[in-house]
């Protein structure tokens, strides 16, 4: 019999807000964590919503699906997927699922959700199908806020909690509201569908919620789980970014304008949300126990990126390469499952879940997929020749700007096309605050890890731009990666 799937999807959660971390109260989660399996070091392949959700349903890097950037925005360079790539969705299709989705699609301005196979419960924020599909064509409403005049002007002071930014609208970092984003109509879809799901055919739904993506707007009955006095700063809070590159330092000036206390504030809103999603979720898996659908159900729950979240002085996402941005939330539990309650710290990539999905619901194919099945880990397994590496890809968060980076257990290397690159000792400096890349004992280890960035560039179809003269500025060309 084939198995349902449950697929939750958060947007911007750190990966330890998740259990075992301990950091946010997330009881539902850890519900599902001990009918199933926690991934520790699970990763996004970019610091941004669009291309780390095409990574999700594709199984591919973007240097393969084609999706750089936030899909919807008046200055996307990529507007969808490549035309040859196929999402997870469709096979399901082909082979006898029902297909529901509720809430943040984002991964095409050319396609619907229904596109791929899904039918559409509730769609949230700005969609595909408000507006005619128009390629590469600007969408003016961008500009409603400048026509509207709601922006700051010169000689107004800062409100509590706000960044200053004078001819932009105000914006204020966290506050109280009782349905962010919508979230709860979402919820809501999904649950009122999975009540009239019809017996004996298998499902796949997928919800995907805004929280906890800034600004950090919470039900304030959350907050109450969080007192100010316990909320503590990050270890890397502190770091001025002076071996960074100067984006790094650009970046951090906007958050600096708020106090530490407002940091913290901050900080206590995220947590509360990250509490307020694990509620919604819960909702969901009241309603699949009371359809008896819960034991057939293979319940996924995980985020498309992180956030800071104060770490290195810094909010939301980004080009700023660290790990708070890129480790992502990732538990798998419930039927089907038979290792329960374990927690896997093999490094896992938000690739493989379209290899996981595909094998646990028995179909083979043929195409090549970047990611790996998770299976083996779920049946309590060490699979053979697991990567010990893992590999990100981002062109800028709208600000763009070329970046690649690898990670293992000792260094991270990250080479920045628009300033010098990093390097860091994991194992010396696990929250990154320290950059090597300019010390010349470190060069070998350069080297060494720009070769693994080629190898991976060839391997996945990423030029890393052309070998004109000013536009590859790497220390190293792809020809190391020839080298014995």
């Amino acid at each position: 019999m084939k198995p349902n799937f449950l697929i939750f999807m958060t947007d911007q959660q750190r990966g330890d807000m998740q259990p075992t971390f301990q950091t946010a109260k997330m009881p539902n989660l850890e519900k599902l964590a001990e009918n199933g399996v926690v991934f520790r070091r699970a990763y996004c392949p970019s610091p941004h919503c669009c291309p780390s959700r095409a990574t999700f349903f594709s199984g591919l890097y973007p240097s393969r699906h084609g999706v750089w950037n936030n899909v919807d925005l008046a200055d996307a360079l990529s507007k969808g997927l490549h035309e040859h790539v196929r999402l997870f969705s469709e096979d399901l299709k082909e082979n006898g699922y029902r297909l529901y989705y509720s809430g943040k699609w984002h991964v095409s301005a050319l396609e619907d959700p229904e596109d791929r196979g899904f039918e559409q419960l509730y769609m949230n924020g700005r969609q595909t199908g408000e507006t005619e599909k128009s390629g590469s064509i600007p969408d003016m409403r961008d500009w409603s806020w400048l026509e509207k005049k709601n922006y700051l002007k010169g000689g107004e002071s800062r409100g509590e909690g706000e960044i200053m930014r004078i001819g932009f609208p105000r914006y204020r970092q966290d506050g109280v509201t009782e349905n962010p984003f919508s979230d709860d109509d979402v919820v809501r879809a999904a649950r009122e569908k999975i009540r009239e799901l019809p017996e004996g055919e298998p499902f796949c739904m997928y919800v995907g919620t805004l929280g906890p993506h800034d600004p950090y707007m919470v039900p304030e009955k959350y907050l109450e789980l969080y007192p100010m006095e316990e909320i503590e700063l990050p270890a890397s809070y502190e770091d001025d970014l002076t071996d960074k590159p100067n984006l790094y330092r650009r970046t951090q000036n906007r958050f600096r304008q708020l106090t530490r206390e407002e940091h913290k504030r901050s900080l206590q809103h995220y947590l509360a949300f990250c509490s307020y999603e694990d509620a919604l979720f819960g909702e969901i898996l009241k309603e699949l126990k009371a359809k008896k659908l819960l034991e057939s159900t293979i319940v996924i729950y995980l985020s498309d990126h992180g956030d800071y979240a104060g770490a290195h002085g810094l909010w939301t996402k980004g080009l700023p390469c660290f790990r708070e941005a890129y480790h992502i939330c990732s538990v798998m539990g419930y039927g089907g499952i038979q290792e329960k309650g374990m927690a896997v710290e093999a490094l896992v990539s938000l690739a493989d879940y379209a290899p996981t999905i595909l094998e646990l619901a028995g179909i083979s194919v043929r195409r090549r997929l970047a990611g790996r099945s998770l299976v083996p880990f779920l049946e309590g397994k060490q699979p053979e020749g697991w990567r010990t590496e893992l590999f990100t890809q981002t062109n800028g968060n709208e600000l763009y700007g070329l970046q690649r980076a690898v990670f293992d257990n000792k260094y991270k290397f990250v080479y920045n096309g628009f300033d010098f690159d990093e390097l860091y000792d994991l194992e010396t400096d696990p929250e990154e605050c320290h950059n090597l890349a300019g010390e010349k004992k470190y060069e070998a280890v350069k080297r060494r890890y720009y070769k693994k960035l080629w190898e991976f560039a060839y391997e996945n179809q990423d030029m890393l731009g052309d070998h004109y003269i000013t536009t590859a500025l790497m220390d190293y060309g792809a020809g190391i990666k020839n080298e014995e």
